[in-house]
């Protein structure tokens, strides 16, 4: 729990992008790497084609990125690319699904797929040698997929039993509802699997539909790490991906998804006096991939820290907060967030306690140390934060398929990725005051969003809460 909300930020949107220069010792038989460098072309439709090629490599990951997830549909239609994307490996016009899954076992290799509020993800891992068979599977599901009636009637019981699971994960809920309140009938506000009577009702014309609207060239990535050499890359694309439709037709939900949205203070509880905790978050506008703001954004989330009861160094981890929580016995657990999206963001902060007498300290203590950010922090903390930053950064990066997920969103979102090297300085760059002059502009007499759920008696009202954002020591 400790920095699970960091490392799920980092894996959505940090993965590579930066790393941190450490001296090696290079023993006789090892070969010298030549720095490692990623490459883009632009195909004539539109299609991007990246890759970070590593010669010594044994392995490859292939994958293509889409501009488009739970945030390009309707509300009528809000659950169809996830719906998607299980239909993706249920057999094409070319392949069963038998055939596809003996053509994958008898590789080796493992394909997977993902969709969040922004993107689509389908991606395989597998020997060097068998990339060009992944690249044409891939291709094969992406744009000859059969959405047979009767997939769809059997996919439609595993999401709902899916969903069941979800409603069970109060993490999970909790977010989904700090997003529906933040982002209130707006399509960043919905659900990524929809709400049930959705799934119920999707049809194989809708599913068609999202693909003809979302599946174009101009919104998608093919990405390549590993021993994937640029130029047979751009073969492959150039050979399977051709036929793509160039541009993205200007229907009004795309026109709605990209439209920025607009963050509403609000908040929304669900008490349920069964669940013997109550599950907070609390979040103000935070910042888009692309912001000046975003890495003093995470380097002031990591000095607010997290804290997880259970851990054995919970009251030696740095952060302020961490220590005055674990002194008075506050909370089980608490986690610090900035989760970044293509126009906006959600900053703030998930708090777990079963000392239910005492919700409202707990709110108020966080929020009062948020304002302190406004005036007071140190060089030791910044330091200590930035430390953190980029050790997860570096950490996040295992392996090819982690390195590919990077770089498919960072160039499906902003259009570049940045070399690490200068992610790096970036970080180093930032100082105590840039972090007070972020929660002077952010966090400072802020609207707040929250959601809350579980044993809620204790948890003040709005406006209490909302009042706390602009506290004087």
């Amino acid at each position: 729990m400790a920095s699970r909300r960091l490392a799920l930020n980092l894996a959505q949107g940090l993965r590579g992008r930066a790393g941190l220069s450490l001296p090696m010792k290079r023993g006789l038989t090892t070969p010298v790497s030549p720095a490692v460098k990623t490459q883009t072309t632009t195909l004539k439709n539109g299609l991007t084609v990246a890759t970070q090629y590593s010669p010594y490599a044994q392995t490859s990951t292939v994958g293509m990125w889409i501009d488009a997830g739970s945030r390009a549909e309707t509300e009528e239609t809000n659950g169809t690319a996830h719906f998607l994307e299980h239909l993706a490996f249920k057999g094409t016009n070319r392949r069963t699904q038998q055939q596809l899954e003996l053509e994958i076992e008898n590789m080796g290799a493992h394909l997977n797929a993902y969709t969040s509020r922004e993107n689509t993800v389908y991606f395989a891992k597998s020997l060097n040698e068998d990339a060009p068979k992944c690249v044409d599977i891939l291709a094969d599901i992406l744009q000859n997929s059969k959405l047979e009636e009767s997939a769809i009637e059997r996919e439609r019981d595993v999401i709902l039993r899916e969903s069941e699971e979800v409603e069970k994960q109060l993490e999970e809920v909790v977010f989904d509802h700090l997003h529906a309140t933040a982002f209130q009938h707006q399509p960043l506000g919905r659900t990524i699997l929809g709400p049930r009577e959705n799934i119920r009702d999707i049809t194989r014309t809708e599913l068609s539909s999202y693909i003809k609207n979302n599946y174009t060239a101009d919104r998608m990535v093919l990405v390549g790490t590993g021993g994937v050499p640029h130029e047979k890359l751009v073969e492959m694309a150039d050979q399977h991906f051709a036929g793509l439709p160039a541009q993205t037709p200007q229907t009004s939900a795309y026109l709605q998804s990209k439209k920025k949205p607009d963050f509403i203070g609000s908040d929304i509880r669900i008490r349920d006096d069964t669940i013997p905790t109550a599950n907070i978050a609390i979040a103000v506008e935070g910042v888009s991939w692309g912001d000046e703001d975003y890495f003093t954004a995470l380097v002031t989330q990591a000095i607010v820290g997290n804290y997880d009861k259970a851990m054995g160094n919970a009251q030696h981890t740095g952060s302020k907060l961490s220590g005055f929580v674990h002194q008075h016995d506050l909370a089980t657990s608490f986690m610090s967030f900035s989760t970044s999206y293509s126009d906006t963001g959600l900053w703030g902060i998930y708090l777990v306690t079963d000392k239910l007498t005492q919700v409202d300290d707990l709110v108020h203590f966080t929020l009062r140390e948020w304002s302190r950010l406004s005036t007071s922090v140190t060089e030791a903390e910044v330091e200590r934060a930035k430390a953190q930053l980029k050790a997860s950064i570096l950490l996040s990066l295992d392996g090819t398929t982690a390195v590919a997920e990077d770089i498919g969103r960072q160039i499906v979102t902003t259009g570049r990725r940045m070399d690490p090297a200068e992610i790096e300085r970036i970080i180093d760059r930032v100082t105590e005051k840039d972090v007070m002059d972020f929660a002077q502009r952010r966090l400072w007499d802020q609207d707040i969003a929250i959601s809350a759920v579980g044993s809620i008696e204790g948890l003040f009202d709005y406006a209490r809460i909302r009042n706390d954002m602009s506290r004087n020591f």
